[in-house]
């Protein structure tokens, strides 16, 4: 039997729900300003180097650690009219 030393660790994911999360309204102002304010609070809060967040609603958000420390964001919202 021979073992194998390639072991590869992964940090597991974790669901957060955030029952606070404003629902994008016509102008898909609320998610924006949610993700630039809230998300980013935690984000910085404990100390993350990456994460995704989506709504349910077609709301997703990505943000990470740039190399010069600034957080890096990317989102994307939907409006159904």
């Amino acid at each position: 039997m021979t073992e194998n030393n390639n072991i590869h660790e992964e940090t597991p994911e974790t669901e957060v729900q955030i029952d606070d999360a404003p629902k994008t309204g016509a102008h898909g102002s609320k998610w924006p300003a949610f993700v630039e304010s809230n998300v980013v609070d935690f984000f910085m809060e404990f100390k993350l180097e990456k994460m995704s967040i989506e709504d349910g609603n077609g709301n997703k958000a990505k943000l990470s650690l740039t190399k010069d420390n600034g957080i890096k964001v990317e989102y994307s919202s939907t409006t159904i009219l």
